[in-house]
């Protein structure tokens, strides 16, 4: 009788399909915009189920991940959540131009820790600093996150940067002005509808006119240095129909057909 602890012949090709599929995989890394958090997650996931793939995303503000790319960091894309830095890496030739597309659209709200908090219509006589009294606004970084160049942006547009630019609570990213909100550390902040819709423990007062702000547009491309096909094939998934639930799930504007 045979002693031999090879494992049966179907387990045994199992075992070298696995082994071969392993090797064949690819990892795209991704430098994404903090506010596509949950939608990239979801993305993330699911481009692995059905690629065998892995796509490795990094979360920041579109400055820290531009100035990243520009200091040499290995990428294979980058969305960011305005034009401006992916302008800058275009001029810099550190992305490849024929692969940019605008990919999403956003807009910014006006949220409050407190669930009572009554709406408030956005505009010249919003009484924004009365409603700070002496506590903080918190918002991204407003001269360099795109969240907060939009909020300054809005803001100034309205005339009320000036009442309120002393008690503005600065955050490396959207993703932490919102959770200086929700915890409750700051009564209000400006953030992404898409931040607010993905935290349960604020509440939306109001939505900032499209008017008082640049068009916010959330452009992809592939990085020059990338791994050009993996990289394509990700930027492809991310204008499929998988993609697209996503988003909307979170409550982008898809701009891509």
């Amino acid at each position: 009788m045979s002693l031999c602890p090879c494992p049966p012949l179907a387990a045994a090709v199992l075992m070298l399909a696995s082994s071969v599929a392993a090797a064949n995989a690819a990892e795209v890394t991704v430098f994404a915009a903090a506010s596509m958090k949950n939608a990239m997650d979801e993305i993330s996931a699911r481009y692995a189920e059905e690629t065998g793939n892995t796509a490795v995303v990094s979360l920041a503000g579109s400055s820290a991940l531009a100035r990243q790319i520009q200091a040499g960091a290995p990428a294979d894309v980058f969305i960011s959540a305005n034009t401006d830095w992916m302008d800058t890496l275009e001029q810099d030739g550190l992305i490849d131009t024929d692969s940019r597309v605008d990919l999403l659209g956003n807009s910014i709200v006006l949220v409050a820790h407190d669930p009572d908090a009554a709406p408030v219509t956005i505009d010249a006589d919003l009484p924004l600093a009365e409603m700070l009294g002496e506590d903080r606004l918190a918002m991204a970084l407003v001269d360099a996150v795109p969240a907060g160049i939009y909020g300054k942006a809005a803001l100034t547009s309205l005339g009320l940067w000036d009442g309120v630019m002393p008690q503005v609570a600065q955050t490396d990213n959207v993703r932490a002005a919102l959770a200086l909100v929700a915890t409750g550390e700051a009564p209000l902040g400006i953030v992404y509808a898409t931040d607010a819709a993905a935290e349960p423990d604020v509440s939306v007062l109001g939505t900032f006119p499209e008017d008082s702000h640049a068009p916010i547009t959330y452009p992809a491309a592939t990085l020059a240095d990338g791994d050009a096909a993996v990289a394509q094939e990700f930027l492809d998934y991310l204008q499929g129909p998988v993609a697209r639930a996503a988003f909307e799930r979170q409550g982008f504007t898809v701009l891509t057909e």
